[in-house]
């Protein structure tokens, strides 16, 4: 039997740096990253969107939920053995459909990414993406290689309606009342992790030092 497998969420509002937590996580941490429009097309449809890490190590079976839910896959049905057919970006964004995860698995810890309201306004207006991919720039800290385009396909990019600068006030003032008693639920059971900052790469170090307390490392924690 494997080890004691290690399940958690990553939280956080629109532009916080979700997905390039995840990234750091499953480089760090020896998974492999994956894009989850595929899998959520393939699934749903179509549409989607939100960041995938998973994969086995060590005697760990990891799979993903987007937005960096790790969890063992004896928690789904045999059928969807790669990943959970009804979660969405950002889960669980409400607590309703944390109740929904905890009848999955429970959760080992949760880790909260607290960023200022400004700071959001800012990457959120700046941030553009490459539809079929979910690719996503931001015109201030990661550009494009040619402006406009995405860099692997050349594609045009598109500013999300609701990363226009006149959504993104509505939009984290959703996030912040729909996520409050989600945070409220992890904080009560002592398994909330909050990190606050205005840049992940001072933030990352701490999410790095959290993780490595609980599984071991396959790279250091530097990101340059």
């Amino acid at each position: 039997m494997a080890s004691k497998l290690l399940r958690a969420v990553v939280l956080g509002p629109p532009g916080s740096g979700k997905g390039t937590v995840c990234e750091r996580i499953a480089r760090r941490f020896g998974l492999q990253h994956l894009s989850s429009g595929p899998f959520l097309r393939e699934s749903l449809g179509g549409g989607g969107g939100g960041a995938f890490a998973g994969g086995r190590r060590r005697g760990r079976d990891i799979f993903p939920l987007p937005s960096a839910v790790w969890l063992h896959p004896c928690c789904f049905p045999a059928s969807h053995s790669n990943f959970c057919p009804a979660a969405c970006p950002g889960f669980p964004r409400t607590l309703g459909q944390a109740k929904a995860l905890d009848g999955i698995c429970e959760l080992d810890l949760v880790i909260s990414l607290n960023i200022p309201f400004e700071t959001l306004k800012d990457r959120l207006s700046a941030r553009w993406v490459h539809p079929a991919s979910g690719r996503v720039y931001n015109m201030d800290f990661n550009p494009p290689q040619t402006q406009g385009v995405d860099d692997l396909t050349g594609e045009p990019l598109v500013q999300r309606e609701d990363d226009r600068p006149e959504a993104v006030a509505a939009r984290l003032r959703k996030y912040k009342d729909a996520a409050k008693p989600v945070i409220e639920l992890y904080k009560s059971r002592g398994i909330l992790h909050s990190f606050s900052g205005t840049e992940t790469n001072k933030i990352w170090p701490y999410v790095y030092t959290l993780l490595s307390s609980k599984i071991p490392p396959v790279l250091s924690g530097e990101e340059h």
